[in-house]
């Protein structure tokens, strides 16, 4: 069980937007790193060796979707973790994401 203080700190907020369909992939840097990240970390850098949305990450790790936002954005800072925007060109969201996001949400 995630001890949501205890991993962020009291923060219930991430520093920057990071909406819940945003698509999520470790980065070398983490792979490099696996051995001394935080196990809630290390689980999230597993998880997104592919792409991931963050409402993903939150239910495949049952993880509540506040601690996800806050320990996602905290490893973008760290460069464990790159975001991509999940709009196209014409600012409509991907079907496919948004089908991913909402069975993402079901297993909650």
């Amino acid at each position: 069980m995630v001890r949501p203080y205890a991993v962020t700190k009291g923060r219930t907020k991430p520093k920057s937007q990071l909406p819940l369909e945003a698509l999520i992939s470790t980065t070398t840097t983490a792979l490099n790193e696996s051995g001394t990240l935080t196990p809630e970390w290390q689980a999230i850098s597993d998880l997104c060796r592919e792409w991931r949305s963050v409402a993903e990450i939150s239910a495949l790790l049952r993880m509540p979707l506040g601690v996800a936002r806050v320990l996602v954005a905290d490893m973008s800072e760290q460069g464990l973790v790159q975001i991509r925007s999940s709009l196209n060109n014409d600012a409509r969201p991907n079907t496919n994401l948004l089908e991913r996001v909402l069975s993402g949400l079901r297993k909650l």
